[in-house]
């Protein structure tokens, strides 16, 4: 008689129905908390965006020009070419998360860095750059013998001759930094003009190099194409509605890069290029939408997730509150939060995995990193505010010391998610290189880090993702809960969107605030979780590809 069931040594008895059960079970499990997570984030999503407040006119356009051909898209190229379909969706994605990237981006440039003082910054590391590297060409010498020379450079170029050591034995400043000596100038560019040689032209090089293994005339088109087109922009700005930095900065991040994806494979994958059509059809359906509406005068949704919400600062009316302040708090947050956690996270990871012995301390060091990935993050607020607040004696809640915390808090997963990548990267790459002639640091600067890259910046946006979001840590170190402007410095005060959100909950729980600001601002911060979230995936796809 047939049987579900056998006997495996070291298993024992091992039953086929069970197995099958059980994976019906997680089945049912996973698609439980998907559906459980959707039906909460759409509740949210409806109050949010209120689309049923629509004219019935305004949903038909839409669904004639934007719904029904993007699904008719998809399903055509779900059956026809599915390689084709994921070249659209990341064309698309690519559209999309370079729009909310640059939108922070031009947020900064506008309200806490002026272009002036970013090309000062570009232009006081890129002159000892240049200076060091023609010197290197010029005069073959030891690095280790070129690194007191470049410090000097470097130290002259931030800070000045003598800087800030010369006031220390009170000698007077004789020559300024390149930053000062740049801004003194009587007559500077346009800030759009300086926007475009300091940042579009290094993001059109850098698209470049990403089309160049086509061909250096279209690389060489695509770059020259995208300054065009940004200069374009910002001379024309004022006639959507924009003034001309917003306008850089966006063609810049968005149109240049999605340029170059566009153009490299249009001529690298012939077959998928069919696939574009799908971000063509959103992009053209929701254009078009919007002008049929605008012409019949459809009214829309009353959406509380508009342009008034996200360019205000909070108010005590929930009509008139917005995010403003929040957001710009979160993008200065993770800016720290990159700085601390990248370096730290991804030395230590190199350390623990190439360098460190297999002695009892490393395994001490290897559990206690564990550890501390699943310690509550209050428990690192307490410790920023014992050691950055009490102990450093620095002013609490601020952009340094709320980056610090977070970074504290995330560095475990950063240092654990990089070990993992590194792990990844087969022996007998390493055993090649040593076999060579390299030395063991050259080998992981030339091979283990190239390769494990994608994956120590997979795991680095998933730890951001989580910093983005926490509300508990910021509450220990005594940061606000509102705040009225944008923080222009790291000394200044920080907000950051869910800390604003928990604010609205608690302290102005009123139903206008639950039904309106409070949902609002869950939709704002659960759409920059989910795009960091697929940078993530797509940076963790190419990387398993290319394993």
């Amino acid at each position: 008689m047939a049987t579900d069931s056998r006997v495996i040594d070291g298993f024992g008895q091992v039953s086929q129905t069970a197995g099958t059960v059980f994976r019906y079970l997680l089945l049912f499990a996973t698609l439980a908390g998907l559906i459980a997570l959707t039906v909460l984030l759409l509740f949210v999503a409806n109050d949010a965006i209120q689309p049923l407040t629509a004219d019935p006119g305004w949903h038909l356009v839409f669904l004639s020009t934007l719904v029904v051909p993007t699904l008719s898209t998809v399903g055509y190229l779900l059956a026809r070419a599915r390689a084709a379909l994921s070249v659209g969706v990341a064309a698309l994605g690519l559209v999309v998360v370079s729009t909310m990237f640059a939108s922070g981006i031009a947020m900064i440039l506008v309200d806490i860095i002026p272009p002036i003082t970013w090309a000062g910054y570009v232009l006081t590391l890129a002159v000892p750059t240049v200076a060091f590297l023609a010197a290197r060409r010029a005069v073959d010498l030891p690095l280790l013998a070129w690194l007191p020379v470049a410090a000097v450079v470097y130290y002259a170029s931030l800070l000045g001759i003598p800087g800030p050591l010369g006031s220390v034995v009170g000698l007077s400043q004789t020559v300024p930094s390149v930053a000062a000596l740049f801004s003194s100038l009587s007559v500077l560019p346009a800030d759009w003009l300086l926007l475009v040689v300091t940042f579009t032209l290094p993001v059109a090089a850098a698209v470049g190099s990403y089309v160049r293994p086509i061909g250096d005339r279209v690389a060489v088109a695509v770059g020259v194409g995208g300054v065009a087109v940004t200069s374009l922009a910002a001379l024309s700005s004022s006639t959507v509605g924009l003034t001309p930095v917003p306008a850089t900065t966006l063609a810049t991040l968005v149109f240049v890069p999605t340029s170059g994806y566009v153009c490299r494979t249009v001529l690298s994958r012939p077959r998928d290029r069919i696939g574009l059509a799908l971000p063509a059809v959103v992009v053209g359906g929701s254009l078009l939408g919007a002008a049929l509406v605008r012409a019949f005068e459809f009214a829309g949704p009353q959406s509380w997730v508009d342009w008034q919400f996200l360019t205000s600062a909070h108010s005590r009316n929930a009509v008139d509150a917005g995010l403003y302040p929040a957001i710009g708090g979160s993008i200065l947050l993770m800016v720290t939060v990159a700085l601390f956690s990248f370096p730290l996270g991804v030395g230590a990871a190199v350390y623990l995995e190439e360098y460190a012995p297999n002695s009892r301390l490393a395994r001490l060091i290897d559990v206690n990193i564990s550890n501390l990935a699943g310690v509550p993050s209050v428990v690192y607020g307490l410790l920023g505010l014992g050691v950055f607040v009490r102990y450093f004696d620095q002013p609490s809640g601020t952009v340094l010391v709320g980056g610090a915390t977070l970074a504290l808090l995330i560095l475990p997963i950063v240092i654990i998610s990089s070990r993992e990548a590194l792990r990844s990267v087969p022996d007998d790459m390493r055993q090649a290189s040593y076999g060579m002639g390299a030395t063991r640091w050259q080998t992981v600067k030339n091979v283990v880090l190239p390769r494990s890259f994608s994956g120590i910046l997979t795991g680095t946006i998933l730890a951001l993702g989580r910093a983005i979001g926490e509300t508990a840590p910021l509450i220990m170190i005594g940061a606000p809960d509102v705040l009225f402007s944008l923080p222009t410095e790291f000394s200044a005060k920080v907000s950051a969107m869910p800390l604003q959100v928990f604010a609205w909950a608690s302290l102005y729980a009123t139903p206008e605030f639950y039904q309106r600001a409070v949902p609002a601002g869950v939709v704002v911060l659960v759409s920059v979780l989910l795009a960091m979230n697929s940078v993530a995936i797509v940076l963790r796809n190419r990387y398993q590809n290319e394993q």
